[in-house]
């Protein structure tokens, strides 16, 4: 097909808008391993999660088994003030490139939140309003997952409570206020709000945070108010499930042309947005129906696929959540504070984990300097401006289309935009004035933080 009949955005009609999320899990004939009860070791059950999640959102985490799972129809009609996004043909960037390879990627900056992470937090926060809570807790990195909630919770008049991320907190300022602006309360973790949190302070005194800390602290803050309940941003199961959205209008807006990727990539942090964007293509792929390459990116400074080991770790620093087998760098890694603040998790959604190690996917890890790089050559050819995160997904992007230009090969390339980079700016600052630093870890930095995983493996 000519590039004269595919538009620069190719855009869904309202109708066409998914009815169902997509269970990539019920496809899968290995399944991610259970999530454990940190003091029994056996597979937690709906009863004991219902202490910490909203009860329906325990049956959507423990359900491996159904394909599709129906949308409701208020959270559908949350979705059509900013859904379908679109699928936008990178037409200046593969001339600016000289590749022969064409490239397309899934907007998610187009809503108020800033990114793909409203998409979950309408569902969750739908979900609690639905059992009569009074009000939820979480955590948050760079901010884009606290400020979706807190927009969320605004439109079904939940309280929220949100620990961010210390260092994140001091960087972005604005995306706090945004939070704020939305009625929510944030307080830098970790703090001395919580039990957990001054523990953590003691131990470690004067640390950044980490988003293990803020999940410990949000855990406890939930479970120790009535009519509370916890929700998180990425990596579990009903976060991916929601975020199939994404992965579903993508494929539909192919189809509509008959255009079929021969690569799809996406950040890696906790596995959220990557989940969503690649569980239909990846369905194909478990059933024999298709075969497509995928491609996590991840910091080289929290490297959990590259590096990391495969084996049951808490999923917190504070070791009050729930053990889940997944890439790990320990949960008391504590990454160094770069500006992917919402790639710098230590450890990788059980479902990813899981397609990683039975080979379904492949892992690569990038330098901050060059990813920032990546960024601002987008921003001057393609007119957005990137988050950081997001541009982990364009720095790999833009190295198999130089590749493609090396051998003359004719791929298509998918990768999600998973929102703007306008909160962003000091961090674009430093990589301007040159003040930027690129921090991996060493082998026996990961080592040491792997080996306080608990010995059940």
């Amino acid at each position: 097909m000519s590039n004269e009949k595919i538009p620069y955005k190719i855009y869904l009609e309202e109708k066409e808008m998914p009815t169902n999320w997509y269970n990539v899990r019920a496809d899968m004939k290995k399944k991610p391993a259970p999530l454990l009860n940190p003091g029994t070791g056996k597979p937690m059950t709906a009863a004991e999660l219902s202490h910490v999640f909203c009860d329906e959102l325990v049956a959507q985490e423990l359900n491996d088994t159904d394909r599709y799972i129906p949308i409701p129809e208020e959270i559908r009609n949350f979705y059509k003030m900013y859904r379908p996004s679109p699928l936008v043909r990178a037409y200046c960037l593969e001339e600016k490139l000289g590749t022969p390879a064409k490239i397309y990627y899934k907007f998610e900056g187009n809503n108020t939140s800033g990114s793909h992470k409203l998409n979950s937090a309408i569902a969750q926060a739908y979900y609690a309003k639905k059992q009569g809570l009074k009000g939820v807790t979480t955590e948050t990195g760079a901010g884009q997952w606290g400020t979706a909630l807190s927009m969320a919770c605004s439109y079904f008049d939940l309280d929220c409570k949100v620990f961010m991320v210390k260092v994140s907190y001091e960087q972005k300022p604005f995306r706090r206020e945004v939070m704020r602006t939305y009625g929510a309360s944030v307080t830098p973790s970790p703090s001395t709000e919580t039990e957990v949190g001054k523990k953590i302070l003691a131990e470690f005194p004067g640390t950044t945070g980490s988003l293990g800390c803020a999940i410990s602290e949000a855990v406890e803050a939930a479970v120790t108010r009535e009519g509370y309940r916890y929700v998180l941003g990425s990596v579990l199961a009903q976060v991916l499930l929601h975020q199939s959205v994404i992965g579903m209008e993508t494929k539909a807006a192919l189809d509509k042309y008959g255009i079929k990727p021969d690569v799809i990539i996406g950040c890696a942090g906790g596995g959220s947005n990557l989940g969503g964007l690649i569980s239909p293509f990846m369905g194909e792929k478990l059933r024999g129906e298709a075969n497509y390459r995928f491609i996590a990116v991840e910091p080289a400074s929290c490297p959990s696929l590259t590096r990391g080991q495969y084996l049951y770790d808490f999923c917190d620093t504070g070791k009050v959540c729930p053990l889940a087998k997944m890439y790990t760098l320990g949960s008391g890694f504590i990454p160094a504070p770069n500006h992917a603040g919402g790639l710098r998790y230590h450890g990788m959604s059980s479902i990813l984990s899981e397609l990683y190690d039975q080979g379904l996917m492949e892992a690569v890890s990038a330098k901050q300097t060059d990813v920032f790089k990546a960024a601002e050559y987008f921003a001057r050819v393609e007119g957005i401006l990137p988050a950081p995160e997001s541009s982990h997904a364009i720095k790999v992007a833009i190295d198999e289309a130089l590749k493609c230009k090396e051998t003359g090969e004719e791929k298509t390339i998918v990768f999600g935009l998973t929102g703007t980079g306008y909160f962003d700016m000091v961090a674009y600052e430093q990589f301007h004035n040159g003040t930027m630093t690129d921090y991996i870890p060493t082998d026996e930095e990961l080592a040491k933080s792997i080996a306080t995983a608990p010995k059940l493996n």
